[in-house]
C-alpha cells in the first residue's frame, strides 16, 4: 500500500457537481434579483456628499440627532454609531452650502461639547467618476485574467476561471445588496482582492489538472479532474482557514473603518474556495476538456526534443 495515498482524500467532487451547480444557480439568481430590485447602498465615495464624524463625552442619542437634522430640513441624512456608542457618523447628500459651513452649522445645532473627528466632502461629479473607474478596473482585471490564463493553459481553462470569478463577484455584490451594507471604495478594493485570491486558488487546481492529464494513462477527464481536486484539497483548506482567521480578527476587532472591507473578503474567500473546486472545474468539464488538448503540438514537441 502506498502510504502517501493515505493522506489524500477520495471525495467524489465531479459527480456532485450538479448539486453544486443548482446551489450556485440559486445564489446567482437571488443576487441578481436583489441587485435589480434593491441595488447597492452606495457610500459617499460614489454618491457624493458630506461625512462628519463626531465624538461625544457620553452615549449619543441617535434619535435626538436625527430629529434635529430633520427639523433643519437636511436631506438624505444617515446617522449611525461608529465603533462605540460615543462616536457618531453623519452622512448627508450634497447640500447647497459649502462643507465648511455645513459642518459648522451642524456642530452648532447639536451642541458645543462635541469633538469633531473628521469632515469629508465628495462632490457628485467625483463620485460618478469613481463609480465609472471602479467598474472599469474590475472589467480590465477580468480581461487581463482571461488573456493570461488562455496563454498559460488553454482557452477552456480561461473560460472556466472567468466563470468562477464572475460567480464570486456577483454573489458578493448580491450579499451586500440583500443586507443593504454600505458599498464604498474599501469594498471595491476587497472585491478586487477576492478576484486575485480566487484566481490564485483556481490556478493551483488547474495546474494540477494539467499535470495529471499529462502524467496519467487515464483518458476520461472526470477521474483526472477528481484526482486533482482531492490532491489540492488540503492546500486549499489550509490556505482558506488561515486567511479566514485573519479576516475574522479584522472583522470583529478592526473597527468600523474596515468592517465592510473585512466582511467582503470573508464572503469572497468562502465563495472563492467553493468556486475553485466546483464552478471552475465543472466549467472546463462542460466545455469538453480532454487529454488531447493538453498534449503539446508537433512543433512544440520537436522544440522540446531539440533542447540540450
Amino acid at each position: 500500500m502506498n502510504l502517501k495515498s493515505l493522506n489524500i482524500p477520495n471525495i467524489d467532487f465531479v459527480n456532485r457537481r450538479h448539486l453544486a451547480m443548482m446551489f450556485s444557480a440559486v445564489l446567482l439568481i437571488a443576487s441578481i434579483v436583489s441587485l435589480s430590485v434593491q441595488g447597492l447602498k452606495l457610500g459617499i465615495d460614489f454618491t457624493g456628499g458630506t461625512l462628519i464624524e463626531l465624538g461625544y463625552q457620553q452615549t449619543a442619542d441617535l434619535e435626538e440627532i436625527r430629529g434635529k437634522l430633520n427639523e433643519e430640513n437636511y436631506k438624505g441624512t444617515n446617522v449611525q454609531y461608529f465603533g462605540s456608542d460615543t462616536e457618531v457618523l453623519i452622512q448627508l447628500e450634497p447640500q447647497q452650502v459649502s462643507s465648511a459651513k455645513l459642518s459648522s452649522s451642524i456642530i452648532h445645532m447639536l451642541g458645543e461639547n462635541i469633538d469633531v473627528r473628521r469632515v469629508e466632502f465628495v462632490g457628485p461629479k467625483v463620485g460618478e467618476e469613481l463609480t465609472n473607474d471602479g467598474g472599469l478596473a474590475m472589467l480590465y482585471a477580468l480581461i487581463g485574467i482571461l488573456i493570461y490564463v488562455a496563454f498559460r493553459f488553454e482557452y477552456r481553462f480561461a473560460l472556466g476561471s472567468i466563470a468562477a470569478l464572475v460567480h464570486d463577484v456577483i454573489i458578493v455584490l448580491g450579499v451586500f445588496s440583500a443586507l443593504q451594507i454600505e458599498f464604498d471604495l474599501t469594498v471595491l478594493a476587497a472585491i478586487l482582492a477576492v478576484i486575485g485570491y480566487s484566481l490564485n486558488d483556481t490556478i493551483v487546481v488547474f495546474d494540477r489538472i494539467r499535470e495529471n492529464f499529462l502524467s496519467t494513462r487515464k483518458v476520461e477527464p472526470k477521474p483526472i479532474i477528481n484526482d486533482a481536486l482531492n490532491q489540492t484539497l488540503s492546500r486549499t483548506i489550509m490556505t482558506s482557514l488561515t486567511t479566514l482567521l485573519v479576516l475574522l480578527a479584522l472583522f470583529y476587532l478592526g473597527g468600523e473603518v474596515i468592517h465592510s472591507f473585512a466582511g467582503a473578503l470573508l464572503i469572497g474567500v468562502v465563495i472563492g474556495t467553493y468556486s475553485s473546486i466546483y464552478v471552475a472545474s465543472s466549467m472546463i468539464l462542460a466545455l469538453g476538456i480532454s487529454k488531447a488538448d493538453m498534449l503539446p503540438s508537433e512543433k512544440e514537441s520537436k522544440e522540446i526534443d531539440a533542447r540540450p
